[in-house]
């Protein structure tokens, strides 16, 4: 079963609205809570967005291998995926869908590749994704140059992936991976999605 399912992308090319979608489309889709040494925004809510939690902590992790994939991102934040939530969906059948960079899911792939299933989402423009950063209004005009910068580097990765994905309309990109998903699943006797 390729149960582990991930969705990866530039800064601003759409993936936490995908994931959102996907998980609304169908239930059955549980979402995989990334940690964090970030602070949390206004907006977020621990637990759901992302597990908060401190910078040793994130340390300890790091030292005592609980990480299936981790990343230090701009110098000043880690982000990562415990083994343990991929172990528990797997032996329970379930497909989790995971919110991760190019690298973290490289490393995900490389661990699991009999049970990956990766896309690559890309935004229809550099000028249309520089609007969608600059539209959440939560990142500093520093910030956003940063994530453009690395831009190319991302796009680099993308021939990993098993498919791509234009976001040039979200609903269209979203029912997309649905059918792929749906689609690697269906003889495998455990999908119960609508």
């Amino acid at each position: 079963m390729k149960n582990l399912v991930i969705i990866s992308a530039p800064s601003g090319a759409g993936k936490t609205t995908i994931c959102k979608a996907l998980q609304k489309l169908d239930q059955s889709i549980k979402f995989s809570v990334s940690y964090t040494t970030r602070e949390k925004r206004s907006n977020e809510i621990d637990g759901v967005d992302y597990n908060f939690i401190s910078k040793e902590d994130f340390l300890d992790g790091i030292d005592n291998g609980r990480f299936a994939e981790w990343e230090k991102i701009h110098n000043d934040h880690y982000y990562g995926t415990m083994i343990d939530t991929l172990t528990k969906s797997i032996n329970c059948d379930n497909i989790l869908l995971m919110e991760l960079d190019v690298k973290g899911a490289l490393s995900i792939k490389k661990l699991y590749p009999e049970k990956t299933l990766s896309f690559f989402i890309q935004p229809p423009s550099l000028e249309e994704l520089k609007l969608r950063l600059q539209s959440r209004g939560t990142e500093t005009d520093k910030n956003i140059e940063r994530r453009l910068e690395r831009l190319n580097n991302e796009l680099s990765y993308k021939s990993f992936f098993d498919f791509h994905v234009i976001n040039d309309d979200i609903d269209r990109a979203v029912n997309e991976i649905l059918s792929i998903v749906k689609n690697k699943n269906k003889n495998k006797g455990v999908y119960n999605g609508s």
